[in-house]
This record gives C-alpha cells, sequence and structure tokens, in this order.
C-alpha cells in the first residue's frame, strides 16, 4: 500500500520551514514538523484517505499508524492518531487497550496524549465499560506519568456520563503530585465536570485540599 508514501509527498509539497521553526519551539523542540498548520494537515489526511479507503482494514490502520508513529514529523504522529480515531470509533475490540496504551507512551507529549485520552481511550472504555476496572487503576497507578494523566483526563467527553466517584478517587489518588501536567489535569477534568454538576465540584474542591494550580483550574467556571 501507498497510502504513507502518498501523505508524506503531500506533507512535503506544503512544508513550510518557517512554520516549521515557530511550531517546533512551541513544542519545546521535542519534534521536528514540517511546518504544516491543523486544517490543511486534517485536509491533506482525509484526500489520503479517501484514495485509499477502499484498502484501509483494521490491521492496515494499525500498521499504518505504528509506521507513522515511527517517523520524526510530528505531524505524523498526529494523522496516526486521527487515523486511529476515525477509524475504530465504537467498532473497538477489547485487545486494542494494547495498541492504544502504546499511542500514550510512545512520543508522549500534551498534545498528543490529551487527544488520545479523550477521543480513543475515552471511547474505548464508553464501548467496553467493565473494561475500566481493570484499565483505569493501572494506568492510574503506572510509574508512566502520561498513562496517569490520561487515567485522569479519560471522562473528559463523558459529561452526565460521569462516574464522580471514580473521577475524585482518581484527583485523591494524585493530589499530591508536584508534576505540571497532572495538576493542570485534575483541574481540567474537574472543570469540565463542574459543566455538568458544579455544586458536586466545589463542595469536593473545598474538602480535597488540592494543590492551588488544581484548585484554580477547577474553579474557573464556577467563582
Amino acid at each position: 500500500m501507498d497510502f504513507i508514501p502518498t501523505l508524506i509527498s503531500k506533507f512535503e509539497e506544503q512544508s513550510d520551514a518557517e512554520n516549521a521553526v515557530a511550531m517546533e519551539k512551541y513544542l519545546k523542540n521535542l519534534f521536528s514538523m514540517y511546518g504544516i498548520k491543523a486544517p490543511v494537515r486534517k485536509s491533506l489526511l482525509k484526500q489520503t484517505i479517501n484514495k485509499f479507503k477502499s484498502e484501509l482494514s483494521r490491521d492496515h490502520v494499525i500498521n499504518i499508524a505504528n509506521a507513522l508513529y515511527n517517523k520524526p514529523q510530528r505531524e505524523l504522529h498526529y494523522c496516526a492518531i486521527e487515523l486511529t480515531d476515525r477509524f475504530f470509533k465504537k467498532k473497538y475490540e477489547v485487545d486494542d487497550i494494547k495498541f492504544i496504551e502504546k499511542l500514550i507512551t510512545t512520543n508522549s507529549w500534551w498534545d498528543s496524549v490529551d487527544f488520545i485520552a479523550k477521543h480513543i481511550l475515552g471511547n474505548y472504555l464508553l464501548q467496553f465499560p467493565s473494561q475500566i476496572q481493570k484499565v483505569i487503576p493501572s494506568f492510574s497507578s503506572s510509574e508512566h506519568m502520561w498513562l496517569n494523566r490520561s487515567a485522569i483526563l479519560f471522562q473528559l467527553g463523558y459529561k452526565e456520563k460521569t462516574d464522580s466517584k471514580l473521577l475524585f478517587a482518581l484527583c485523591n489518588q494524585h493530589k499530591l503530585s508536584n508534576e505540571f501536567f497532572i495538576k493542570k489535569a485534575i483541574g481540567w477534568a474537574l472543570r469540565e465536570y463542574s459543566k455538568v454538576k458544579p455544586e458536586i465540584v466545589q463542595f469536593y474542591v473545598a474538602k480535597a485540599s488540592l494543590k492551588p494550580l488544581s484548585e484554580k483550574e477547577a474553579l474557573k467556571r464556577i467563582l
């Protein structure tokens, strides 16, 4: 299949060195970039998907995503994630959690992990809610910080379906952390839930003794 060479060729044609410098700096120079902004990137990915759509089986999508993740350019990592989300939504298999964990723990930074946590891990666990009691304690207790953050954030899109008991337990587990991305995750998860149950979030925060950053972020929509 020529999916990856076709996609890379399109990206090379649209690369912008000036944009790339600014975008790499924004991501702390952790990744190299073509300098392609999101709307163009998504359009090029869509064009490539449409060209090869009839050939994109589950195995092909996984192989393409893994191959894209092995490339240095960050835009290709985004494509791997977006491709997975598009083709696997509501069609996950139980064993896909291994692939999802690999996506989280490879090339990890907030820009990839946050999308995966909400859209991929979150949707997987909506499809297989019985896996929550296995996956989330494992991720939350891992030594890998990005798995911890993913466990805290996976319910971001759940709204009324949010398991508040689980959310608060995860926040309690990590509330003493001095890791910036964990403190922000706690605040973000609570802030999102406050859109549905502001009184419950406010009551929890008042009793929880969270880090100042977590508390500030949690209460942004309430106070």
